[in-house]
């Protein structure tokens, strides 16, 4: 038993290095990446490269199941964005609570007609609103389906040659559409691209915009602005410069229409709908032999509201992870495959490794390594290089994200606020980082029995802290614990 147990915490520290080095890897490349990028951005105007390279017209989809709290601030917000000519779509996807009364009495919406422009199967549309105030703003009102039915049904009626997927819970800085949009003017093969999720808990939100930015009161709202920094600024950032993105946030990335419509649009029968479209694409350009190009970008935001209690943060977690699993497991074919270039041979094996199957041999190490200190089986040397591995390397990668935040954006201005963050990110590693994992471990095994649904959110509503919290099933994955 005792040679068992060993074994198991080798393998457990094998994976820990094969992790966190990968992870390691790529936030070096990310330290490049943004490096080059933010000296780009500060040479580059970007009302002027838009306007030289044209500006075409988007269509912004927000799907909304139970956003009373949160759906009037987050449309203002979207009406309010700095670009020419686009569409605002909110999808109400059979909402229970007041989301439509709520539309209807903030912006003047009166019952029409949109005929659709696609052929895309969703639930049936019970009416289609458009607003007097604001011509451009329409909601679609539907039967609930989830939030890929919902995508669908907005689909269907897309009229621009660019559509911008967006949670009807989140916050859309006002230049980030003109920011997102680039890559689709650089190249012309761009089918999708991602931009930056942040953490709105205690920031000071007026009129659907972010005006100050603030750290949360909660520990648990500040340890997922970490996740979400050490996400989105190393992870993502990496894997973009390698050309292996396989995730877009649900809520907030961009996507060529023309081509979303041909791989059938959004997949209602995983929870992980964002991801599975996007390795989608990645599968059938390849399998098609056309050029295309999925990008990430880091300077694009939108701000969203982060959970502040165990109990559904643990459903969040779980959700994603299963969501994982079955994008992964459907479309296993890719894993290894050096017919899906980058994607097959690294990202495709990373994911179902490190990320899927990782919270199995992760958990199992942590147990291991507990009963090896019980039964007095463990030398000073493997320890040592247990509490390295395990715990002191993940934090310094955590430390390294917000050194990337810190560089390249600053958008924590305060030296304080940027402590308060490194503090956390060395809290996170023992205590929550395990459990966590523990999630994780749950969210697969409802992948394994293909189980569960999407679990009921709750959120208070941007810069109201004392209000009644809201069911919802939106959110905002940062991709995992270490992606």
């Amino acid at each position: 038993m005792i040679a068992a147990i060993i074994w198991l915490n080798w393998i457990a520290l094998g994976f820990f290095v094969l992790l966190n080095g990968l992870y390691l890897a790529l936030t070096v490349l990310a330290l490049g990446v943004l490096r080059r990028y933010t000296e780009r951005l500060r040479a580059l105007e970007i009302s002027d490269a838009i306007l030289l390279g044209g500006r075409p017209p988007v269509t912004l989809l927000a799907p909304a199941y139970n956003e009373e709290a949160t759906c009037v601030q987050s449309v203002r917000s979207l009406l309010a964005l700095e670009y020419d000519e686009y569409e605002v779509l909110v999808i109400n996807d059979g909402s229970k609570d007041k989301t439509l009364e709520t539309l209807i009495a903030a912006f003047g919406l009166t019952p029409t007609v949109r005929a659709p422009t696609a052929e895309i199967a969703s639930k049936p549309i019970r009416q289609v609103y458009r607003s007097k105030q604001h011509p451009s703003l329409w909601v679609i009102d539907k039967v609930n389906g989830g939030k890929a039915d919902a995508l669908n049904a907005g689909l269907a009626h897309v009229r621009t040659p660019l559509f911008c997927s967006i949670d009807a819970d989140s916050l859309v800085e006002r230049d980030a559409l003109s920011r997102i949009v680039r890559p689709f003017l650089e190249d012309d093969s761009t089918v999708a691209a991602g931009g930056t999720i942040r953490i709105a808990n205690g920031c000071t939100v007026e009129a659907g915009a972010v005006t100050k930015v603030e750290l949360p009161e909660s520990f648990l709202a500040r340890v997922q602005v970490v996740e979400y920094l050490r996400s989105f600024l190393s992870g993502r950032v990496g894997w973009d410069a390698i050309g292996g993105t396989l995730i877009i946030s649900g809520a907030f990335g961009m996507f060529k229409r023309s081509a979303v419509v041909a791989v059938g649009g959004y997949d209602h029968t995983t929870v992980g709908e964002d991801m599975e479209l996007v390795v989608r694409l990645h599968r059938w350009h390849r399998e098609q032999k056309i050029p295309y190009r999925i990008a990430f970008l880091s300077d694009p935001v939108a701000w969203t509201e982060c959970p502040e209690s165990l109990a559904v943060l643990a459903r969040q977690r779980q959700r994603w992870q299963r969501g994982l699993a079955e994008v992964i497991w459907r479309h296993r074919v890719m894993l290894g495959n050096p017919r899906y270039g980058v994607v097959g041979l690294l990202a495709m094996p990373y994911f179902f490794f490190l990320e899927m199957l990782g919270p199995v041999v992760e958990f199992s190490g942590y147990v291991a390594f507990v009963l090896t200190l019980i039964l007095g089986a463990a030398d000073g040397t493997f320890v040592t290089a247990f509490l390295l591995l395990a715990f002191a390397l993940g934090t310094a990668l955590s430390l390294l994200a917000i050194g990337l935040e810190e560089v390249s954006f600053r958008r924590y201005p305060h030296t304080w606020q940027v402590a308060r963050l490194m503090w956390v990110a060395i809290l996170e590693s023992v205590g929550y980082h395990q459990l966590h994992t523990w999630w994780r471990l749950r969210g697969l095994w409802a992948a394994a029995r293909g189980s569960g649904g999407w679990g009921e959110m709750t959120r208070k509503g941007f810069g109201t802290p004392g209000s009644t919290a809201t069911p919802t099933s939106s959110g905002a994955p940062p991709s995992g614990a270490r992606r």
